[in-house]
C-alpha cells in the first residue's frame, strides 16, 4: 500500500499511539482526496500519512489540503512538514526512510519545539524607477551597451541596498529568533519582500501589536501579515545545513519554500519545484 506523507510529529503528542505499533486513523481528518489521515507510529516519532492511490493526479485542492492537515498537527505537535506530492511505496520504504533520518529528525524537533513561523510581505516602490531599465542588446561591445551595462549594475547596487536597509529595520523592530529574506521585482514597479520570521508561540500576540505598529509608521511601505504557520522556511534550513545518513530520500523530502512562500500560505500555488 502507498502511502502520502503530510509531515513528521512527535510520538509523545498523541496519546492515542501510546498502546498502538499500527497506523491509527486520527478522528476526523480527512487528507488528500478525501482519504482518511492516519498516525504511522515509528519509534519516538509519528508519521502523518493517508492511504494514496498512484494513478490519482493532485491538484490545487489536493495542496491546500495537504497545508490542511499540517496546521492541524501542528496544533498538537512541533512538525516537520514533508513537500507536497511526497509518497512512499510501501511500509517498508516509510520504516527506512524515516529510520534512517530518526537521528536528523527528533534533533529538528527539539531545536523548533514551541517556534512558530509569522510571514511579512513588504511591497516597496523601486528606487530605480518604473521605466529605467532598459533591454540591452544580446550583442554589442560599443561605448552605448556599456554604458547602459554599468547603469544597470549601478540600479541593481540601488536596489539591493534599498532591500537590505528595510530588511535591517524590520528585524530590529520585530527581533525574530531567524529569519529568512528574499526579494523580487514585479512588472508594476514594485520590490516585494519576503520575510520568513522565526520566533516564540507565546509571542504571536506582541508579533501582532509590533506589525500594527511598524506598518503604521513606514507609510511609504504596504504591508501585509499572515501566520502563525508551521516552521517551513526553517524546516528547510535544518534539512539543508544537517547530516543526515546515506539514505536521504526522506530528508530531501522535507518542505521547503514555494519561491517566497511556503505551500501552507493563502496566496501561495500548492506546488513545490
Amino acid at each position: 500500500m502507498a502511502w502520502y506523507a503530510y509531515c513528521i510529529g512527535e510520538k509523545q503528542a498523541f496519546p492515542e499511539l501510546a498502546r498502538h505499533r499500527k497506523p491509527v486513523p486520527m478522528e476526523s481528518v480527512l487528507g488528500v482526496s478525501g482519504n482518511q489521515v492516519f498516525l504511522y507510529p515509528a519509534s519516538d516519532l509519528a508519521v502523518i500519512v493517508s492511504e494514496h492511490n498512484p494513478a490519482e493526479t493532485l491538484n490545487q485542492k489536493s495542496g491546500v489540503d495537504h497545508a490542511r492537515v499540517i496546521a492541524d498537527c501542528f496544533q498538537h505537535s512541533t512538525v516537520l512538514p514533508f513537500r507536497f506530492g511526497t509518497v512512499f511505496n510501501d511500509d517498508e520504504s516509510l520504516r527506512k526512510s524515516i529510520r534512517s533520518n530518526q537521528r536528523q529528525f527528533l534533533s529538528n524537533i527539539d531545536k523548533l519545539r514551541g517556534k512558530t513561523e509569522m510571514h511579512l510581505k513588504i511591497f516597496v516602490d523601486d528606487c530605480c524607477g518604473k521605466d529605467t531599465d532598459k533591454h540591452l542588446p544580446a550583442e554589442g561591445v560599443g561605448r552605448e551597451y556599456l554604458s547602459n551595462l554599468r547603469e544597470s549594475a549601478a540600479r541593481t547596487r540601488e536596489r539591493q541596498t534599498r532591500a537590505r536597509a528595510v530588511s535591517f529595520q524590520m528585524h530590529r523592530l520585530f527581533m525574530p529568533l531567524d529569519e529568512e529574506v528574499t526579494c523580487r521585482l514585479t512588472e508594476s514597479g514594485k520590490m516585494i519582500l519576503d520575510i520568513a520570521h522565526l520566533i516564540d508561540r507565546k509571542c504571536v500576540a506582541r508579533y501582532h501589536n509590533k506589525f500594527s505598529t511598524t506598518s503604521a509608521m513606514m507609510r511609504e511601505c504596504q504591508m501585509q501579515v499572515s501566520g502563525p504557520w508551521p516552521p517551513y522556511h526553517f524546516v528547510h534550513r535544518l534539512t539543508r545545513t544537517g547530516h543526515a545518513q546515506p539514505a536521504q530520500a526522506v530528508a530531501a523530502q522535507m518542505a521547503v519554500p514555494v519561491g517566497p512562500t511556503a505551500i501552507s500560505m493563502p496566496d501561495a500555488v500548492p506546488a513545490l519545484a
